[in-house]
C-alpha cells in the first residue's frame, strides 16, 4: 500500500465522479456551444456572486490571466514573498506580463493592509515601477495552509480602493479557507476583482480552475485564455467533475482538516521533531532536529509506503486529502510513532 501525502493534487476521481463525467453533454466549448461548461461557469460565478466565470485547465493559467488582465507592462504587483504567483509559476508574471515583483514579509505568508499601503510606491514617482495589483494566497501553500481573517482581507480591499489598485485572489484552496472559517463565497465575491478557484486540490476533481470578475473583464479574458493556449473543446467532460466536486466534496474538506491537525498533535509530541506549525486546515509542515538530514526521514517514510515532500531549508509537508482514508490515517500515525534515530 502506498499512501501518498505528497499534495492534494494526487487524488483521482471516484467512481461517481467519474460516471458523472461520462454522462455529460458536451459541445464545442471553443464556441461557447458546450452545455456543461457553460452550466459549470454559472453555478461557480453565481456562487460567488461575481458576474462571470471561465473554465481554464489550470491554476497557473488561471492566476497568469489575471495578472495579465489587471496590469501593464512595468507595473508591479504587491505581494508575500511566499506567494505561488511568485515562487511557483515559472516566473510567468515576468513572461507573459512584464511585471515585477514588491514582495513583502507577511506572517506564513500573509500580509496585512498596513503592509500593502506601505509598499505602494508613489504613482508620480516615475523612477519606480507603477504599483497596481495585490495579490493574496488563501490558504497559503508554503504557509501551511494558514487562511486569512475576513476583517483584514477588508482592510487590504479598501487601502486597493484608495489607491486604485486591483486586488486578486489566488484561491486555490480557498474552499479549505471557507470550511474552516464557515465563510461564503459571496464574502469573497464582494472584495476582489478576480478570483481563481481550483477543483484539482481538495475537491478532487482531475482537472481546472475557474477565473471569476465582472463580465467586461472576462470577456477579455477569453482572448487572453486563447493566446495562452487555454482553449479546450469538448471540456464539459472535465466540467461535470467540477459540478460533482461542488456538490459533494465541499464539506467533506473538513476530514481532511482533522487529520492534518491529529497529525500535527502527534509530530508535537515526538522528540526528533524541532516545530510544527499549526494546522488549520489540510496542509501540515514541520521541522526535523538541526542535527537530523531532512532526507533521511522521507526515506524512513517512504520505505513504509509513505510519501511526503520537503519545502526546502529543512522544512518537511503532509497534505492531507480526498483519498487519504481514515485506515491509512491510523497507520500513518502508528508508522510516525515507530520512527527513530
Amino acid at each position: 500500500m502506498e499512501i501518498n501525502l505528497i499534495s492534494d493534487t494526487v487524488t483521482k476521481p471516484t467512481t461517481e465522479m467519474l460516471q458523472v463525467m461520462f454522462n455529460a453533454k458536451v459541445g464545442d466549448d471553443v464556441f461557447k456551444q458546450d452545455p456543461t461548461v457553460n452550466a459549470f461557469e454559472k453555478m461557480v460565478a453565481d456562487l460567488f456572486g461575481m458576474e462571470s466565470a471561465l473554465f481554464f485547465p489550470s491554476g497557473t493559467m488561471a492566476n497568469q490571466t489575471a495578472i495579465k488582465l489587471n496590469t501593464n507592462p512595468g507595473d508591479q504587483i504587491i505581494c508575500d514573498k511566499w506567494s505561488h504567483i511568485h515562487l511557483y509559476e515559472a516566473g510567468g508574471a515576468s513572461f507573459n506580463s512584464g511585471v515585477n515583483f514588491n514582495l513583502l514579509d507577511g506572517h506564513r505568508g500573509m500580509i496585512t493592509a498596513e503592509q500593502v499601503k506601505a509598499g505602494i510606491n508613489d504613482p508620480e514617482f516615475y523612477h519606480a515601477p507603477l504599483s497596481k495589483m495585490v495579490g493574496i494566497e488563501n490558504t497559503t501553500n508554503k504557509g501551511g495552509g494558514a487562511c486569512y481573517d475576513m476583517d483584514e482581507l477588508k482592510k487590504i480591499r479598501q487601502v486597493c480602493v484608495d489607491h486604485n489598485l486591483k486586488y486578486h485572489l489566488d484561491g486555490a484552496r480557498l474552499w479549505n479557507a471557507m470550511v474552516v472559517k464557515k465563510q461564503h463565497p459571496k464574502q469573497f465575491g464582494e472584495l476582489f476583482d478576480t478570483i481563481s478557484v481550483c477543483f484539482s486540490k481538495g475537491l478532487g476533481a482531475p482537472i481546472g480552475s475557474v477565473l471569476l470578475s465582472d463580465a467586461e473583464t472576462m470577456h477579455k479574458a477569453l482572448r487572453i485564455r486563447k493566446i495562452f493556449g487555454g482553449n479546450m473543446r469538448q471540456s464539459g467532460y472535465l466540467a461535470a467533475a467540477g459540478i460533482y466536486a461542488l456538490q459533494n466534496n465541499v464539506n467533506r474538506l473538513e476530514e481532511d482538516h482533522r487529520r492534518a491537525k491529529e497529525l500535527g498533535e502527534l509530530l508535537h509530541q515526538l522528540p526528533w521533531i524541532e516545530k510544527v506549525e499549526p494546522a488549520e486546515t489540510n496542509i501540515l509542515i514541520f521541522e526535523v532536529k538541526k542535527h537530523l538530514d531532512d532526507k533521511v526521514v522521507i526515506e524512513k517514510l517512504k520505505a513504509k509506503g509513505i510519501l511526503i515532500s520537503s519545502m526546502g531549508q529543512g522544512k518537511l509537508r503532509i497534505v492531507t486529502h480526498l483519498d487519504y482514508r481514515q485506515v491509512m490515517h491510523e497507520y500513518v500515525l502508528e508508522a510516525l510513532e515507530k520512527i527513530t534515530f
